[in-house]
């Protein structure tokens, strides 16, 4: 791959990128979230077309322009999110759209699909049966049907995109061994992984991406937690942090054994102070956004402790936790923080619609009064409270659901990703606005995978890994090198406990 450029609005996802795999290489790509990494591979695997540069395949120029071309030229793409139906079988899903067919009438062979599955499920050490169901699975089992998928393509290629993000131990390691044998074997593979014992491991190369631009590369012996580390910070970053005025009040919240679907056997417990930004920093799959979806009552499995002042308050659904000033602005807004076929006014007093509706019918003056206060205090560009939110921008989306938890008195604010997607006026404005919140005496816990937006907001920063709290940094410790290092599980001196005893 050469000279890859691919932008996206308002994004430049990567800047003239490189990239060159030798035949039965494991070339390890790495950097931080947003590095470009997926989108790289994602353009080699035919998902995305480039905006410019050239890829070559054995010397020769090659044109993807759609996931097919990928696959004739022998390029499987295992990817982070799950790509499996899960409403067939293990050997539909691994034969999806090359069934083989009984002829003159152009049935499916099962019975052939089945057969042939069966040796790559061996292969994987993967004891269950081709007529398995992939509801029936775990996530890690269907994970393992994925790279089964992979194998039968017959791949010269194989792009592996967090594969063991959701895989146990013993299975974690079958697959770096399956690695091993298919370089042995001629295959290639691209290794994209945060976790760096993995790729010290298996990798006879490492290639490391920062801001969309190549960084460097390290070779098999220089391939190091440090050294990888290096270049994938790299970079300075210019600070506007404002400490906080506000009288803080220490461990004003409180969680202890606080637990998620997604890390049942991990637990979480942090303490943080009214007044206080606490920034929430680790890499992708770290259980960020599934502690904060446990606080507020959102995850089934959550379970733990939640103590809100000298109040300890049992928080099993969202109700609950909205009902004692606990909310929550979530990743996806225009997924679970809005409703866009609604307007603003009704957004805005979703939440808290009883206000407005004595004897159950709705006063829309009394929403109306609500919403335009938020419409001018928060700057929301809109023609009127009555403006469906989806003819809203991205910025002032998130204005509107920042809108629907100020008006009514936030204690514990939890922002995730609060400024994804959105431009840097906008970025400016709600940033003017948590440091507002805080300098008010609410509880911020914003979680974020911008370096600049941790560094330049948090008061503290709790990095996690893998499902716990790494350390906590205190703000003269906040530094994207010491971030880092807790984020891929190494241990530092200058991380403290994330809570007093």
């Amino acid at each position: 791959m050469r000279g890859i450029s691919k932008g996206f609005p308002g994004v430049v996802a990567l800047d003239n990128v490189s990239l060159k795999v030798r035949r039965g290489e494991v070339v390890a790509l790495c950097g931080e979230n947003g590095a470009g990494k997926s989108t790289l591979m994602k353009i080699l695997g035919g998902v995305y077309v480039p905006d410019s540069g050239e890829i070559f395949v054995d010397g020769k120029p090659v044109s993807l322009n759609n996931v097919t071309d990928a696959m004739k030229l022998g390029i499987a793409f295992i990817h982070q999110e799950l790509n499996v139906l899960d409403n067939l079988d293990v050997a539909a899903n691994v034969f999806l759209g090359r069934e083989p067919l009984l002829r003159p009438f152009y049935l499916i062979n099962s019975k052939k699909i089945y057969a042939d599955t069966e040796p790559y499920l061996k292969r994987l050490g993967l004891n269950i049966s081709s007529r398995t169901r992939l509801d029936q699975l775990s996530i890690a089992q269907q994970q393992m049907v994925e790279i089964a998928k992979a194998l039968s393509l017959n791949a010269r290629i194989i792009i592996m995109d967090e594969p063991t993000s959701s895989l146990t131990l013993t299975e974690t390691e079958c697959l770096l061994k399956l690695v091993c044998e298919l370089s042995e074997q001629g295959v290639s593979v691209i290794y994209i992984s945060h976790r760096l014992g993995e790729i010290e491991h298996c990798a006879d190369r490492v290639v490391v991406l920062r801001d969309g631009k190549n960084a460097g590369e390290l070779s098999d012996a220089d391939a190091r937690h440090d050294n990888i580390v290096g270049l994938m910070v790299g970079r300075e970053i210019k600070s506007f942090y404002v400490a906080s005025q506000a009288t803080q009040s220490p461990a004003f919240l409180k969680v202890r054994n606080l637990r998620s679907s997604r890390y049942p056997s991990r637990q979480v417990s942090f303490d943080a102070g009214r007044g206080e930004i606490l920034g929430f920093a680790g890499l992708v799959g770290a259980g960020r956004s599934e502690i904060a979806k446990s606080i507020v009552g959102l995850d089934p499995a959550g379970e733990g402790e939640i103590e809100l002042g000298s109040e300890k308050i049992p928080i099993r659904s969202s109700r609950a936790a909205i009902d004692r000033g606990i909310y929550l602005v979530p990743e996806d807004r225009r997924g679970e923080g809005l409703v866009t076929q609604m307007s603003v006014r009704e957004n805005v007093t979703l939440p808290s619609l009883k206000r407005f509706a004595p004897f159950n019918l709705i006063r829309r003056d009394r929403e109306r009064k609500v919403a335009n206060e938020q419409i001018e205090s928060l700057k929301i560009k809109t023609p009127g409270c009555e403006t469906f939110v989806l003819n809203l921008s991205g910025g002032n989306q998130q204005k509107v659901v920042l809108g629907k938890w100020l008006s009514m008195e936030p204690k514990v604010m939890i922002m995730d990703e609060p400024t994804r997607g959105i431009d840097v006026g906008a970025k400016a404005e709600i940033y003017k606005l948590m440091r507002g919140l805080a300098e008010r005496g609410t509880v911020i816990l914003m979680i974020s995978s911008d370096m600049e937006e941790i560094l330049n907001m948090s008061d503290r920063v709790a990095v996690m890994h893998e499902g716990e709290i790494a350390g906590v940094l205190e703000r003269a410790d906040c530094n994207e090198g010491n971030i880092m290092q807790l984020a891929v599980g190494k241990k530092i001196s200058a991380a403290k406990p994330a809570f007093d005893n």
